[in-house]
């Protein structure tokens, strides 16, 4: 374990995922927390948040959660092999290699397609502030006036 331990609510504010999301990431097996209370409350390691960060960065890019996992435990593969000071076989290391290589490749073929949607949708804000500027400016109604 890597020194200390959270509860969910910190947890949820560091990473800026709702509690209920990061009780579904541990109900589907993304993120399990690291250990629990004496009275049975959920507590997280920083490697327990940089799972989760892991998984809150590949959702805006459309990964589903079968892929989460996959890469997930390509990384934990590597990150145990190397903790441990052991190694893969050459063709076992190339194949967890390769499987993280293709999720950086998709990531970044999402990204480029995020930038498209993203220029136009400043384009179209843009159209539209440019229409607001050709119209004048609402007529002014008087203040009420006080009745006695």
């Amino acid at each position: 374990m890597d020194g200390r331990l959270m509860q969910i609510g910190e947890v949820a504010e560091r990473t800026e995922l709702s509690l209920r999301t990061i009780r579904h990431y541990e109900e589907t097996g993304l993120v399990v927390p690291s250990a629990r209370s004496q009275g049975g409350f959920r507590l997280y390691t920083e490697s327990d948040v940089g799972r989760l960060m892991v998984v809150r960065r590949m959702k805006p890019l459309g990964f589903t959660l079968d892929q989460m996992r996959d890469l997930l435990d390509a990384t934990d593969r590597l990150d145990a092999a190397a903790r441990e000071g052991r190694s893969f076989p050459a063709r076992d290391r190339a194949e967890l290699v390769d499987r993280i290589r293709g999720y950086e490749q998709a990531a970044t073929e999402q990204v480029g397609k995020l930038r498209v949607q993203l220029a136009r949708a400043e384009e179209f804000a843009q159209t539209l502030r440019t229409r607001l500027d050709r119209e004048p400016a609402p007529a002014q109604s008087p203040a009420p006036t006080a009745t006695a």
